[in-house]
């Protein structure tokens, strides 16, 4: 096993998705709609030939950070490359023990109404490009960026979180079941 530092690395992307990078921002666009991310241009070069992309260091390798860096980037393009192409999914369940919560969507918020008996509902902005749908007692999140749609989950689930109160008795809330993930291929 070769510990030699990568000072570049090869990710595969799919059909129908293009890359850019326009500025300090990796612009993608696929079937599904279109990804605009900062991208540290400084320090990584993105390269595309075809259907693979080739991120090149412009840090020495010999550094933990730098590999840090070059894997996590590509972990970021391939996501956003999947997630264009299949979509990107999370799930939240509803558990009300005390008082029945009404969850319902309006426009581009998740509303919470009745929340442990409250007067005036609690409301929680979803990211941009993130759509909800309330089905039973579940939340589904979709989208086509598997970051914002993580930050919309966390976001409803600190909307719900409960303050002051044994958390063992008032167990109230709306909590991640499934975290965002692309969607199987069919």
């Amino acid at each position: 096993m070769s510990t030699e530092p990568r000072r570049s690395a090869t990710v595969s992307i799919p059909k129908g998705v293009s890359l850019t990078v326009r500025g300090r921002e990796l612009v993608a666009k696929g079937p599904l709609g279109s990804v605009v991310r900062p991208f540290p241009g400084d320090i990584l070069d993105l390269a595309v030939h075809g259907t693979t992309v080739t991120l090149t260091l412009r840090l020495p390798p010999n550094r933990k950070e730098a590999q840090a860096l070059l894997g996590t980037w590509v972990a970021h393009v391939r996501n956003v490359g999947r997630g264009l192409t299949l979509g990107v999914e999370a799930k939240m369940k509803v558990v009300a023990a005390h008082f029945p919560m009404k969850v319902a969507v309006k426009g581009e918020s998740l509303v919470i109404e009745n929340f442990l008996g409250e007067k005036y509902p609690r409301t929680s902005l979803l990211r941009p490009g993130t759509k909800a749908q309330v089905e039973g007692e579940f939340v589904i999140l979709s989208g086509t960026d598997i970051e914002q749609v993580g930050q919309s989950a966390a976001n409803i689930e600190r909307t719900t979180r409960i303050r002051n109160y044994d958390p063992r008795v008032f167990q109230d809330g709306i909590y991640l079941v499934e975290r965002a993930h692309v969607k199987e291929a069919n």
